[in-house]
């Protein structure tokens, strides 16, 4: 939100955002797939009354118009900004400040900055609770990171970008967490440009292909124990998924930000996000699954990630509510959370509303 439009928000209950994410669900529900004919490559159904067929037509419409609306809201506060003489570095101050040569109407312009902005919000949280889910389950992960984070880190300062190649098993514990339990399981559509041959089959032009995600990523034949959360699945692979994205498919190392010419638009951001986030958390936190509501501490063995229990359905999917208990390390490391915070309210957030 604050690189999108210089909105900050300092809470996930700050109104815009809860707006934003009440927009997110009821999206994910109507693209999930199943929920809706397949007018696409059977175009005469959407001559079909809509009665007949769950009333998708009503939802799309609505869904569209909850966007356009809160997308729109989001730039017009942007205008009133510089409107009063205040221009901010952010992504839709940048599409404005070259308008006149993009000649992006208003439609494109308010769309364009909510799906960026739309497009980073969800899948990147979804893969950080992952993450915490996974702590909880396999203690054993997170003491490993922590030695290493500590070998290079110490206490007088939490990790950044610089340390990403220092940081190898932190790399694979984000990979792991893409692949153990990927955003949008069955990915986005594609449709072929060209005719296409795959296992002696012919694929015409124009061909709907769902890319089955969660298939690929627990595949016994190249994932060992692929239900098991295991960094180790990606030993010795070290670059970012940014570069290994445009390998072959022997060399990707994981699908969870698609693939083709579809591929995610923010895989770099993302990337950086989720180092920072999950490295700083090992960094600073001890995670633990926490107590029951009988007040009863959960053993690691007893916590309950079975994707079809543990995990919501839906076009995009993140774990359900799970007991999980963050406890700083050190006096120290207290001490440089909030010396860091200082220094991010006064050089960052402050340049915010």
């Amino acid at each position: 939100m604050s690189l999108n439009y210089g909105i900050r928000t300092p809470t996930t209950d700050t109104p815009h955002m809860t707006k934003l994410y009440h927009l997110m669900e009821n999206w994910s529900k109507v693209m999930e797939i199943g929920n809706t004919p397949p007018v696409d490559p059977i175009s005469a159904m959407k001559y079909v009354p809509e009665i007949f067929l769950g009333n998708w037509k009503s939802r799309a419409n609505a869904v569209s118009k909850e966007m356009n609306e809160l997308y729109a809201e989001y730039l017009d506060v942007v205008i009133r900004r510089r409107e009063n003489g205040v221009r901010s570095q952010t992504f839709v101050d940048l599409m404005l400040d070259q308008n006149e040569k993009l000649g992006l109407d208003r439609h494109q312009l308010y769309f364009m900055g909510g799906a960026v902005m739309e497009g980073g919000s969800d899948t990147s949280a979804a893969m950080t609770i992952a993450f915490l889910h996974a702590m909880t389950k396999w203690p054993e992960v997170m003491r490993k990171a922590q030695e290493q984070i500590d070998s290079v880190v110490g206490e007088d300062r939490s990790p950044v970008w610089d340390d990403f190649e220092d940081l190898p098993y932190v790399t694979a514990i984000i990979k792991e967490t893409m692949r153990w339990r990927p955003v949008v399981p069955l990915a986005f559509p594609h449709c072929l440009t060209e005719d296409d041959w795959v296992d002696g089959k012919l694929l015409p032009k124009g061909t709907t292909v769902i890319i089955n995600t969660w298939g690929i990523h627990h595949d016994k034949n190249r994932f060992s124990n692929p239900d098991i959360f295991d960094p180790d699945h990606y030993l010795g692979v070290t670059k970012p998924a940014s570069e290994l994205a445009a390998a072959d498919y022997d060399s990707r190392d994981h699908y969870g930000y698609g693939s083709g010419r579809r591929l995610c638009p923010g895989i770099h951001l993302a990337e950086r996000n989720l180092f920072l986030g999950i490295s700083k958390l090992l960094w600073a936190f001890d995670i633990k699954p926490g107590k029951d509501e009988n007040g009863v501490e959960v053993r690691s063995e007893d916590v309950d990630v079975d994707p079809t229990r543990a995990y919501s359905e839906g076009f995009l999917v993140c774990a359900n509510p799970f007991n999980c208990e963050l406890t700083v390390r050190s006096d120290k490391r207290r001490e440089t959370i909030l010396k860091e915070y200082e220094v991010a309210q006064e050089e960052v957030f402050s340049k915010y509303q």
